[in-house]
């Protein structure tokens, strides 16, 4: 048994990463109400999350190999656990989200280095039943979130979100000190690309900005257009950095590969039709319906259930078709999903109304999510296939946080419209959900259509020197890829 405690380790820290990404949503109208916060501040607390985890994952990366992974891993612990209690201890909007903006670049420490970890650790058959624990972990942190929100924040106060992180925080710390390998092997010639992700990171936080005070004080406002103005200068810059840097953090060439370039743009879109919506369901069942935290968090669960248990059936006959058809597939049943909750919520609903769209969504999510990352890494040079999954793993988390800014901006149009007009909270509310519903719909099915179209199965590539070494950025599925080929 000692030899599974490494894996151990590992999990505890991603189920803790990943889990508070959806934990947060049900505890949302409690902090709002404590705290005295905006909606605008609501929709920071989950974005600067995301944000942060977006913007410095590939350079959580390179200072894993760097560094070495292990001790990279234990720092990034060490912060998420401290940025917690800070959450928790938050007297205000202020200092809750710029502890969540730090409890995102812990986050980020974690999720670059778990995969490179688990494959430094064991290897043949054990290997193989490390990453499945690992996945399943992952999608049970997922369905755990909203339940696990909504029993603590219903018995305890939504501080109790945070704090339950650092006794887990801490075992992992202790298990990865004594039985995760004290080095692995650092690569020559390593270099932190800082400006690229400076240009990156400034970007995606002017757009959001943008986004969410656009949605709040009208887009024709001197700092919304200033925002939109210095994202625009940022991508300029950014691209220009990629350019110059010796090693960048993104290789721009690999845009020219059209399978490559359509599964970012797909994983954008997969994220925001899939999961930037749920903030504002949240707030209707609560807000609106009047669901404690616990229903609230139940009400969710239908998602995450079927998108486990997707995942778990689908995954052992993913080899035998082309990446292009799970991904298309399933974001083409988060279409059909969202145009179900389109047609099904209404200021008369209930809570029930969500079951079908969110469990046809959940199955698209369970299809799309095991085949996202090996798709991407199949798609370019073996030499940059760490490049390829980190790449893959930051638009998804881009796409969480503009799609929150974006469905933010037309959550807050419509409340304000149908309100004005005469419409009750409960009209207001459910019109507001329905609008983001079609959108989400119709993103989804231009992503699938994207997919479809452009992703092609890519000729199997020999290795020049036997396996690639896993990059600190690449998920499981990169050390499944050559077999699933070879099967195929």
């Amino acid at each position: 048994m000692r030899k599974w405690l490494p894996l151990v380790a590992i999990c505890l820290g991603a189920f803790i990463l990943l889990v508070d990404v959806t934990i947060v949503n049900v505890a949302l109208p409690r902090m709002a109400d404590d705290l005295d916060a905006s909606f605008s501040s609501l929709q920071w607390v989950v974005d600067i999350y995301a944000l942060a985890l977006a913007a410095l994952l590939m350079v959580a990366g390179s200072l894993a190999d760097l560094f070495g992974h292990r001790r990279l891993y234990v720092a990034g612990l060490t912060v998420f656990a401290l940025a917690s209690l800070a959450c928790a201890l938050s007297p205000n909007a202020a200092v809750l989200i710029s502890a969540r903006a730090v409890q995102g670049v812990g986050a980020a420490a974690m999720f670059a280095t778990s995969a490179a970890l688990v494959t430094a650790t064991y290897q043949g058959r054990d290997r193989g039943v490390a990453f499945g624990v690992w996945g399943a972990v992952n999608g049970a942190a997922a369905a755990a979130g909203p339940v696990m929100g909504g029993l603590l924040t219903q018995g305890f106060g939504w501080q109790a979100i945070f704090l339950v992180n650092l006794p887990i925080a801490l075992a992992a710390v202790l298990l990865s000190l004594k039985a995760l390998p004290a080095a692995t092997q650092r690569k020559a010639g390593v270099r932190l690309d800082l400006p690229g992700a400076a240009t990156f990171t400034l970007a995606a936080a002017s757009l959001t900005y943008a986004l969410i005070r656009g949605g709040d004080h009208g887009w024709t406002g001197a700092l919304t257009l200033a925002a939109f103005a210095v994202s625009a200068l940022s991508v300029v810059g950014f691209v220009v950095a990629e350019l110059r840097a010796p090693v960048p953090m993104l290789d721009l060439s690999l845009l020219r590969r059209a399978s490559f370039a359509g599964l970012l743009a797909g994983a954008l879109i997969y994220q925001v039709a899939a999961f930037s919506g749920l903030i504002f369901v949240s707030l209707w069942l609560q807000n609106v319906l009047g669901l404690s935290p616990v229903r609230g968090g139940l009400a969710l669960m239908p998602m995450a259930g079927t998108a486990f248990v997707a995942a778990a059936v689908a995954g052992r006959h993913m080899h035998k078709f082309a990446p292009r058809v799970p991904i298309g597939g399933g974001l083409l049943l988060i279409g059909a999903g969202s145009a179900m909750l389109w047609a099904t919520v209404h200021a008369g609903s209930g809570q029930s109304s969500l079951f079908a769209g969110l469990s046809v969504i959940g199955v698209g999510v369970g299809l799309a999510t095991p085949v996202l990352v090996s798709a991407a890494v199949d798609s370019v040079p073996p030499d940059r296939a760490g490049t390829a999954g980190g790449a893959v793993n930051t638009f998804r988390q881009l796409g969480m946080t503009l799609g929150i800014a974006l469905f933010g901006a037309i959550f807050t149009a419509r409340v304000r419209a149908v309100t004005t007009a005469g419409g009750t909270p409960h009209t207001a509310y459910a019109s507001a959900i329905d609008r983001i519903s079609l959108y989400a719909a119709a993103a989804a099915l231009a992503g699938a259509l994207l997919v479809l179209t452009v992703v092609r199965t890519p000729k199997p590539q020999p290795h020049p020197t036997g396996p690639p070494a896993v990059k600190a950025t690449e998920s499981p599925e990169v050390r499944k890829a050559p077999a699933a080929q070879a099967r195929s």
